[in-house]
């Protein structure tokens, strides 16, 4: 029973999911001042771009969109390495981690 329904799923809905993922992840970034909840977002919307290159590898039966994907895995990795440490700086200086504080880092 369960075999058969999974089965139904087709690209279209892995496009959907992967679309209502992004716009998520979007407007995290835009609407949000915490920047944990930026840093989040952001690899929200690089996790909708992985499940539309793993759907589409799927559905042409190639194994390259699974391959772009741990590239971008390798790349998200270290951008939450440097975004975390970012955060901890300015944790560290203003007691708080709100995107206007990244403005007084520059001097």
């Amino acid at each position: 029973m369960l075999a058969e329904s999974i089965s139904e799923i087709g690209l279209g809905h892995f496009l959907v999911l992967s679309m209502i993922l992004f716009i998520t992840g979007m407007l995290g970034v835009l609407l949000r001042k915490n920047i944990l909840t930026v840093l989040m977002s952001i690899e929200l919307m690089l996790n909708a771009i992985n499940l539309s290159f793993v759907a589409y590898a799927r559905s042409l039966n190639q194994l390259d969109g699974q391959i772009i994907v741990f590239f971008i895995m390798t790349i998200a990795a270290a951008e939450a390495g440097v975004g975390l440490a970012l955060v901890v700086a300015v944790f560290k200086r203003f007691k708080e981690v709100n995107i206007r504080f990244f403005e007084h880092l520059k001097g």
